[in-house]
């Protein structure tokens, strides 16, 4: 599966970006049409009111030259507060409906990604680093949106200005539109190199602000090793390098951008002397023009200057966001790893038998971590798995939860193959507490309801005390709604396990499965958190996987796992009997040496 993402990810990197341009403005486009329409019909009168103001530039110097004639400098004068008061409202209108499409249109690809995400395996999460996804669902819909936005202005608001104000000078001074038009392949020669130099820019921009965010998460969650082995300088340099890496990338992207700008200064200013130069002296025969004439044809060359130097970033705008939009693309299009079966139905209701059926498995190195397992784990019986590290136990409860699917063979669950059931019947099915706690910011209850929505505060607060941690969320400064920050941090290891525990419990599952679930507890609180288990593990199918013989000898079977493969299976007092590995590991755990295991 790694190979066919990153097969993925080397097709789409090679995908023209028009063809991602044209996707991302077909989707965008099918729903907010109406919006986009409205801002269209805007930005037409937007550019119909500049060229009208350039206009009547002309119009007002005329007036102005015969101040005698007081209804011609009245009219004029209402008409330039009509046309000014009309193009400010057309803006006000545009801008409005702009901002709304774009920011839905950045918040339904935020949920895209997300859901994408949602809907992926665990292997995703394992070959995809949580800072380059959360540069994804931030950066990549923004950029989304800046390209739609520019597109949409440049080509209607910009574009049609233009057009509008090109207008106003041929009809004015045809010959001086011609002169001042000469310039323009300078600037698309100009324009055309520098697009070159942003796409590399942008994408070692984006680089670096990964980096980034990945030093500070790594800063945040490992705050106690960071401190512990003095890793403060070298944090800070990964930081520094990094930030610095942005700086110079950001620098260097405005450098670009703004190479436009003494480009089309230096353009205008040579077509204005031009302009200036040959309007005082007779062209081809002709005549200047009268004042009015000259003056609004030089306020539409000027007021055209705005949205050229638009026109001629707008490149520049794209290239530099479809590096974002492609990223996002990338996640959008990324294989799911793990699919709900489109026949799948409910678990019928049972008594939560689990059994696997020859079952294989490997990861994406294609070493088999599960070799044709072969067993059943009994209705309302406790199995503890043993063995070395590295036997298999995780992964066998990994493909119980189907958070992989087995290369080869069945999990089975009632004799149905969890593969054919829905996800949400599955896990309704299954408690889960692991050996890596993880806890949700929000209170004690917040994380406690998760287990179960339709839980009470009674409950909720009874699951508590069946895994013994009533007692210390009693004395928390607000109780249960204590907040207990990022994954648990202001609570102890020990804590966040009960908490976990008693979140299983108000799961009511009958099937229940733990993956070292005492390993944070100390002795008295592992003491308390047994006694608890024996409790609810009653009539519930519970699978155990325990390093510490100590947790599950009250197990009604155990399977000593190794390679791979179940090696020995029985009751304890078969498997000491046998006199084989799992005794041996029993001699070496109760026998007063040191186990490596």
């Amino acid at each position: 599966m790694a190979n066919r993402l990153k097969w993925h990810e080397r097709w789409l990197a090679r995908l023209p970006a028009d063809r991602l341009l044209t996707r991302l403005l077909l989707e965008s486009f099918q729903e907010h049409r109406w919006k986009y329409l409205a801002a269209s019909g805007a930005m037409v009168l937007v550019a119909m009111a500049t060229a009208a103001s350039a206009w009547m530039m002309g119009q007002i110097v005329d007036a102005l030259s015969t101040p005698e004639n007081r209804g011609q400098v009245m009219a004029v004068g209402a008409g330039v507060a009509m046309v000014f008061t009309f193009r400010g409202t057309a803006m006000y209108i545009q801008a409005v409906l702009m901002a709304r499409a774009g920011n839905r249109i950045v918040a339904q690809k935020q949920m895209q990604i997300y859901h994408r995400m949602l809907g992926q395996g665990v292997a995703f999460f394992n070959t995809n680093q949580s800072s380059d996804l959360l540069l994804r669902v931030t950066k990549s819909a923004e950029a989304a949106r800046r390209v739609i936005d520019t597109i949409v202005s440049g080509f209607i608001r910009d574009l049609l200005t233009l057009v509008g104000l090109l207008f106003v000078m041929f009809y004015q001074q045809p010959v001086l539109s011609l002169v001042s038009l000469v310039v323009a392949p300078i600037v698309v020669l100009g324009i055309q190199r520098i697009l070159k130099l942003v796409r590399e820019v942008m994408k070692q921009e984006m680089a670096g602000l990964g980096e980034i965010i990945k030093v500070v998460q790594e800063t945040s969650m490992g705050a106690r090793v960071v401190k512990a082995f003095g890793l403060e300088p070298r944090m800070a340099n990964r930081m520094e390098a990094a930030v610095r890496q942005v700086e110079d990338r950001n620098n260097r992207m405005i450098q670009l951008q703004s190479a436009t700008m003494p480009l089309l200064d230096t353009v205008a200013g040579l077509a204005i002397a031009s302009i200036v130069i040959l309007s005082a002296v007779d062209i081809f025969g002709q005549t200047p023009g009268t004042a009015g004439q000259l003056m609004s044809f030089v306020t539409a060359f000027l007021m055209s200057y705005e949205p050229a130097s638009r026109l001629s970033k707008m490149r520049v705008v794209i290239e530099s966001s479809m590096i974002g939009v492609r990223m996002m693309y990338e996640l959008l299009d990324t294989p799911q790893t793990m699919l709900e079966n489109p026949d799948a139905v409910p678990l019928e209701s049972g008594p939560g038998a689990v059994a696997l059926d020859k079952v294989s498995f490997a990861y994406g190195n294609g070493e088999e971590v599960l070799k044709s397992v072969q067993v059943t784990f009994q209705p309302g019986k406790t199995t503890a798995l043993v063995g070395p590290s590295g036997g298999g136990k995780s992964t066998l409860l990994n493909l119980i939860l189907r958070l992989y699917d087995p290369t080869e063979g069945a999990v089975m669950i009632d004799g149905q193959d969890i593969r054919n059931a829905t996800f949400v019947s599955l896990r309704e099915k299954i408690a889960f507490v692991g050996q890596d706690t993880f806890l949700f910011a929000g209170t004690v209850m917040d994380n406690l309801l998760m287990a179960r929505t339709t839980a009470t505060e009674e409950e909720a607060i009874a699951a508590a005390k069946v895994a013994h941690a009533h007692e210390f969320i009693e004395k928390l400064p607000e109780g249960y709604d204590t907040a207990i920050g990022e994954n648990g941090s202001f609570l102890s290891g020990g804590q966040r396990q009960r908490l976990s525990i008693a979140r299983a419990v108000l799961r009511q599952a009958p099937i229940l499965l733990l993956d070292e679930a005492t390993s944070a507890l100390d002795s008295h609180s592992e003491v308390l958190v047994r006694d608890a288990l024996e409790n609810i593990t009653r009539g519930v199918t519970t699978i155990v996987i325990a390093h510490r013989l100590s947790t599950v000898m009250n197990a009604d079977e155990i399977c000593y796992l190794e390679a791979g493969e179940i090696v020995e299976q029985g009751s304890i007092g078969e498997l000491l009997a046998a006199n084989g590995k799992f005794k041996a590991l029993y001699d070496v755990q109760f026998g007063g040496q040191t186990s490596d295991i």
